[in-house]
């Protein structure tokens, strides 16, 4: 009787230590090895972990968060659901234009196998594998064609939306295809904007080159603002157009401002509230910007003629009148897309540069701007 007790108490400790053992190994595998850097976007952050990483989406609608696995190559993990995946990622569907050149940079665009109205990319590297029908055409932004996309079964659907009740990626979740929502679109600086290439750096596991990629695109624009500031003057910069009855132009806190704040310049909206677009009549824009140097980015126009034609009352400018106006939507891709929606939040370090060329012309003597161009008479 002893002896089988003794036997019994045994097997219970070593069961009890092989227990502990296991739970001791899960805590030291779940524990946060660091928390990567995102130094300027507000609407992701990536916990590295021993044999995975945490990519934690904050919804650009409410104040909830999402959380997605990611592990490791080679490494086994005990679970399986739409939030864990095993990178690096081999077939993949994006929703916005903004996303091709991020794949581009981390040489991951052969990853992608539909996209909704690829008329819109301008990219070569990218428009070369739609032709060759290696990238499938998916619809509209908005209205996906969920059986084709189903067909591709792609591992991860990158959804770009502007409201929370998007039933499109709710359907497409149901049918068992797992969708991260990505919002760079609300960042409210440029930086912030370029620093979702690190979210995509860790669905390839390419951390490190998304990293450096990025440090390359920051420390080109920090070079940029400090050269603004040894300005002797500051301009004065009218931005926007009408719609409507209504004016729209950047509001002072959004990603656009500090693209003018961050060139040095007087921009008399630069200290109200607000991320998006202020709208404002055309009498207080006239009262506040009628003597300004230049006028950038007035909607899609793209000549003085349109300008006038659209409404008389933008001959009334100074900036007009001695044809400083300037736009980035004249340069286009071969099948019409805006080269500036594309590529341009992944360069900000590039719009900063060719902003900093129109205004204060003389810092930077030997930069041709990219985007930003005058108006065609």
């Amino acid at each position: 009787m002893k002896h089988l007790l003794y036997t019994l108490f045994s097997i219970l400790l070593i069961t009890t230590l092989i227990s502990c053992k296991q739970e001791q190994s899960k805590r030291q595998n779940s524990k946060i090895v660091k928390q990567q850097t995102v130094k300027y976007a507000t609407g992701f952050s990536i916990e590295e972990h021993k044999d995975y990483s945490v990519l934690i989406i904050k919804s650009p609608f409410d104040t909830s968060k999402k959380k997605y696995k990611f592990i490791k190559p080679f490494k086994k993990y005990a679970g399986i659901g739409k939030s864990i995946f095993y990178h690096p990622i081999n077939k993949i569907v994006v929703t916005s234009t903004t996303h091709i050149p991020m794949l581009e940079l981390l040489n991951e665009e052969t990853s992608l196998v539909g996209f909704p109205n690829t008329k819109y990319i301008s990219s070569p590297k990218t428009r070369a594998l739609i032709e060759k029908g290696a990238i499938q055409e998916l619809g509209k932004e908005q209205s996906i064609n969920t059986e084709l996309l189903l067909e591709l079964q792609p591992e991860l659907v990158i959804g770009f939306s502007m409201s929370s009740n998007n039933k499109m990626f709710t359907n497409i979740e149901k049918a068992g295809i797992p969708v991260i929502i990505n919002s760079d679109w609300q960042e409210k600086t440029p930086l912030g904007r370029a620093e979702w290439i690190k979210f995509f750096g860790l669905l390839y596991g390419k951390e490190k080159q998304a990293d450096s990629i990025f440090k390359h695109i920051e420390n080109q624009y920090l070079q940029a603002k400090e050269i603004a500031k040894t300005a002797k003057n500051t301009p004065k910069i009218l931005s926007g157009a009408m719609y409507q009855d209504k004016w729209n132009l950047p509001a002072g806190q959004s990603y656009v401002a500090q693209f003018l704040k961050d060139a040095n310049v007087n921009y008399p909206w630069q200290n109200t509230k607000g991320t998006g677009s202020l709208s404002l009549s055309f009498e207080s824009v006239f009262d506040k910007a009628k003597d300004a140097t230049l006028w950038l980015s007035p909607s899609f126009f793209n000549s003085y003629q349109q300008l006038a034609d659209a409404n008389q009352h933008y001959t009334q400018f100074d900036a007009f009148k001695n044809k400083h106006v300037y736009n980035f939507v004249n340069k286009k891709g071969a099948t019409g897309g805006v080269l500036y929606y594309e590529l341009a939040p992944i360069q900000p370090q590039i719009v900063l540069k060719d902003i900093i060329k129109i205004v204060h012309p003389k810092l930077l003597p030997n930069y041709k701007p990219f985007y930003l161009e005058a108006l065609n008479p």
